[in-house]
């Protein structure tokens, strides 16, 4: 949320410059920018906290549930191998770039902003992880989400 009230902020600031004060803020739109890639990338580790990217539910309601296990564990196993390519390879874009400075904002460091990748592939992968281990426990628990819930029915 703070993510999304920074940017729509700046450009409201951006907005006010441009028209009232006449005058156009060099760096807010690569700023800007900058806030939409975090506001995506940790709003995707949200989402899969809560169990919420896409999933073919209808066909894994139609299962029994041992085969929606199953479905489950290949899910999970293919997130984690996306998750673990994001994490390792935003870490070795970390490292080349690390000398380099934003276009228009030479004070910011591309690591801070590319660290975006590595940290959100992370998160997502503990929770993949965590997720993993209740889906072969049997368990439905918190990071199960909808999608491995023991009923078709949702509660939300």
């Amino acid at each position: 949320m703070a993510l999304m009230v920074a940017m729509t902020a700046l450009v409201t600031l951006a907005v006010v410059f441009r028209y009232l004060v006449d005058a156009s803020l060099t760096w807010y739109d690569e700023f800007a920018s900058y806030l939409l890639v975090w506001l995506s990338f940790y709003g995707a580790v949200v989402g899969a906290y809560r169990g919420r990217h896409i999933s073919f539910e209808t066909l894994a309601e139609r299962l029994g549930p041992r085969a929606r296990r199953r479905i489950a564990v290949v899910s999970e196993l293919c997130s984690l191998a996306f998750q673990a390519v994001l994490l390792v390879f935003g870490i070795v874009l970390l490292q080349a770039i690390g000398h380099e400075t934003a276009v228009s904002i030479d004070w910011i460091p591309m690591v801070w902003v590319y660290s975006v990748l590595p940290i959100s592939g992370g998160l997502m992968l503990l929770i993949s992880l965590t997720r993993l281990v209740l889906v072969l426990r049997g368990e439905s628990g918190v990071l199960a989400g909808p999608r491995y819930a023991p009923t078709a029915a949702s509660s939300e």
